[in-house]
């Protein structure tokens, strides 16, 4: 079973959906309305859910057959919405119904969501290079060549918890590397990038032939099930997708769709496990996570300050010599830097930050995800720092560059010493402005790995379902961040003002 993306889904960058939004609904709701709304991200891939080989426009994978299913036995259709994986929850209640796409049943899940019965079974595979060290899951728990074991998983997964569980511990010498794709790990192992990466098991069968320079390493361990995940403001929804699933159980549907989806054997009996098995989570109190949950958000809002720091003087840098070079440049050069501005404005900065970090491997040059992200940061804002500068060279009288080179100044000299001095003075406020803008995209080098702040928010709020309390939070630290450039770029304009006439 395929389905069509709906063409008047628009996905953000949170993941929250700003086309074609329908609150979520209990049972009675989603039977009048005919469908049943159910989130995943495709970018996770297969066997789950990922786009058709044959047609990228459509979906495939065994849970959006299962989906599918779900639906029929509810009387209804199924339809599919997109999401960023490690936010999809944050959907219900917004844009979709359900959530089903390889969702770990957690004590913390079970505690602030709906969770249907586990329908699937799924162990931890730790995953390296052909031929290549660790050799054994046992290496994880001395140092490895070059200190800590590099190992990525996928943010927001079980992988992700049982790694740092036990890196805290002690327990193992690694450092957990979070992507937002299930397949980046993988590709940052096969080029060299990372030691290692974790993931669930039935992943790394499906995506085994592409990746042949990898290996499994030892048995999979850590085992887990899957659940539909709902609200908790839907509980006659849930309800009714136990009793589907439990129907797809007892007649054979679901064993069918395993063995077409080469996932049956094991999983077949751990998906009957009753999930009440799980013990309860307990809700940390808010002076509990506040201790717990500040350091971390300083500690990434320093990381914050760090990108925007590092990569705003050398966008300055690059952007005023690109400026000099469209006005004042040999006549060969300016459509090359014409062309180098266009690029850059024209394309979004996740797709040069992934051009940066995943495809320079390719070609043999892997750059850390802090150099990464700062080069990404620095050559998106030179565009923009470009027509800045070039709007305020262009906007000292042309008198002034004349009397210069009447005095003798030779070109060069009057740019350094008349023009730039004075375009700089009048683009300050806008270049103020450039600044704050940058700390907050600087939320997108989530995407190479880069723990910000709003990525530690995102995964801060979804495991502990404090969601509103930690925004809170992130949004003061924002706040104290960028307050103070806004002031900054009120005075420089005040002081331009005032100093205006005399420059004309």
């Amino acid at each position: 079973m395929r389905h069509v993306i709906p063409r008047g889904v628009a996905v953000v960058a949170g993941g929250l959906i700003a086309v074609g939004v329908t609150l979520a609904a209990d049972l009675d709701e989603v039977r009048r309305r005919g469908e049943l709304v159910w989130a995943a991200d495709q970018e996770g891939g297969g066997p789950h859910v990922f786009p058709d080989p044959a047609d990228p426009r459509r979906i495939t994978g065994f849970e959006v057959e299962l989906a599918d299913l779900v639906a029929g036995e509810l009387g209804v259709k199924a339809r599919f919405q997109q999401g960023q994986w490690d936010r999809l929850p944050l959907l219900l209640d917004q844009s979709a119904d359900c959530v089903i796409n390889g969702i770990e049943l957690t004590p913390e899940r079970r505690r602030d969501y709906g969770c249907s019965r586990p329908y699937f079974g799924y162990a931890l595979q730790l995953l390296g290079r052909r031929g290549s060290p660790p050799a054994t899951f046992a290496d994880l728990t001395a140092a490895g060549p070059s200190g800590l074991w590099r190992v990525g998983v996928l943010t927001g997964s079980a992988a992700e918890t049982e790694l740092r569980s036990r890196a805290a511990s002690g327990e193992l010498h690694v450092e957990v590397i979070g992507y937002d794709g299930t397949l980046d790990s993988l590709e940052q192992v096969q080029s060299g990038v990372l030691d290692a990466a974790v993931m669930d098991d039935c992943i790394f069968t499906f995506y085994a032939d592409r990746f042949a320079g990898l290996r499994t390493i030892d048995r999979p361990f850590a085992g887990g099930l899957y659940t539909v995940l709902t609200s908790k403001a839907t509980p006659a929804l849930v309800a009714a997708i136990d009793v589907a699933l439990g129907r797809l159980i007892a007649n054979g549907r679901l064993k069918s769709l395993y063995d077409r989806w080469d996932l049956a054997g094991r999983q077949q009996m751990l998906m009957l496990r009753d999930a009440a098995e799980i013990p309860p989570a307990r809700r940390r109190s808010l002076g509990e996570l506040v201790r717990q949950s500040v350091p971390l958000l300083l500690s990434s809002a320093g990381m914050t300050v760090l990108l925007s720091c590092a990569a705003f003087p050398l966008a300055i840098a690059v952007g005023l010599a690109v400026a000099i070079g469209r006005l004042h440049g040999p006549t060969w050069l300016r459509p090359l830097l014409t062309g180098y501005v266009e690029v850059l404005r024209g394309t979004p900065l996740m797709l040069q930050l992934y051009a940066i970090f995943f495809l320079l491997p390719k070609i043999g040059l892997a750059l850390p995800a802090l150099v990464a992200a700062i080069l990404g940061l620095a050559l998106n804002y030179s565009a923009y720092e470009s027509e800045i500068y070039r709007a305020g060279l262009k906007a000292v009288p042309l008198g002034q560059f004349e009397a210069a080179l009447s005095l003798g100044l030779t070109k060069w000299q009057a740019l350094r010493h008349v023009l730039v001095p004075q375009a700089v003075r009048i683009v300050m406020p806008p270049v103020t402005s450039d600044f704050i803008a940058l700390f907050k995209d600087t939320s997108v080098c989530s995407a190479i790995t880069v723990i910000e702040l709003t990525k530690r928010y995102s995964v801060l709020a979804l495991s502990t379902g404090r969601i509103v309390e930690l925004a809170l939070v992130t949004a003061v630290l924002y706040l104290a961040m960028s307050w103070p450039l806004s002031l900054l770029s009120r005075w420089f304009e005040a002081r331009l003002e005032r100093t205006a006439g005399p420059t004309q």
